[in-house]
């Protein structure tokens, strides 16, 4: 009995220890290859051929993505990560330059994916670069919009102010300044 015990103590110690490598290996690999990124796209009324479609209340959408990206060559290292995540999405950048391969990503952008699987590995397993500072805003971003504070002309403005220091960007004041002048003021409902 006790050997039995043994054999599944050592079962488990070579299970924490592969769990640890595979971690760690996910670590490195998305500190020199994945995005932490916040997008703000233009999104008021449309007229389409048979209706409006409305907009944002703001008058713009946030979009917030993870994502890591490979040459065709190393797909199956994507492929892993979809696995190991469970969420996401595999999209092909088809290349027709000079360039020798197509591109693949790895791409998370559902919110609940966001919060409850890869922020928390993340928080958990923290990245080693400069991009953990990304990472640590773009959960800040992503928590204002989960708490729906992008639907105020107030919130859009502090998301887009965090965005524009992510990813070696530089501060755009312009956009700022885009956002605080040309957002609409939500209607009051009465």
């Amino acid at each position: 009995m006790s050997k039995s015990k043994n054999a599944s103590h050592a079962d488990n110690q070579q299970e924490r220890l592969e769990r640890l490598v595979k971690t760690g290996w996910i670590v490195g690999f998305v500190d020199g290859e994945g995005c932490f990124s916040i997008s703000i796209f233009k999104q008021i009324d449309r007229k389409e051929k048979t209706r409006i479609r409305r907009g944002y209340i703001t008058g713009y959408q946030v979009f917030h993505e993870f994502s890591v990206t490979q040459g065709e060559k190393s797909k199956s290292s994507l492929e892993e990560l979809q696995n190991f995540f469970g969420v996401g999405r595999l999209y092909i950048n088809k290349r027709y330059d000079n360039h020798k391969e197509h591109l693949w990503r790895y791409v998370v952008r559902k919110k609940e994916d966001l919060l409850e699987v890869i922020i928390p590995f993340f928080q958990n397993y923290p990245l080693r670069t400069s991009k953990n500072l990304d990472f640590l805003k773009f959960v800040k971003c992503v928590e204002m919009i989960d708490n729906k504070d992008h639907l105020s002309r107030k919130g859009i403005i502090k998301i887009a102010k965090i965005a524009t220091t992510m990813n070696r960007q530089k501060p755009r004041a312009s956009l700022i300044r885009i956002l605080r002048d040309h957002t609409p003021k939500p209607l009051v409902k009465g």
